[in-house]
């Protein structure tokens, strides 16, 4: 990685946070707000491993493979603007906020995997 912290993905308010919830549902990541067509930055260098909408519920979703210990996990985007495989620079605009999948509002579900855990986002993001 090129740098300590991740940038934000999107600026946005966080809508759903990290953890269980009221209703015992967990969310491995969180969820920001964000009006539809807003630009989704890649927030580290890396590969995209993963970009459709094959994953039920997720929407349209991109997965980027960052270094030997981190994913990150871009869902309910409305336009994909990369390809699996295709290299990635921090702040590139890698897709735009959308509604896809199980939501009802426009928002980013943005999640941080370390090796195969998931882990708060917040803890990992730069302080805005």
């Amino acid at each position: 990685m090129t740098s300590k912290k991740f940038m934000w993905p999107i600026n946005g308010k966080i809508i759903s946070e990290f953890g269980i919830k009221n209703n015992g549902k967990r969310n491995d990541g969180i969820n920001i707000s964000a009006p539809i067509g807003t630009k989704v930055k890649a927030v580290e260098n890396g590969i995209v491993a993963y970009a459709g909408n094959e994953l039920k519920g997720l929407g349209n979703l991109i997965i980027i493979k960052h270094d030997k210990d981190y994913m990150t996990i871009y869902a309910h985007n409305d336009e994909l603007r990369v390809k699996k495989g295709e290299k990635i620079s921090r702040g590139d605009t890698i897709a735009t906020v959308g509604k896809t999948g199980r939501v009802t509002t426009p928002q980013l579900h943005f999640e941080v995997r370390q090796k195969t855990k998931s882990i708060n986002p917040v803890s990992i993001l730069e302080r805005k």
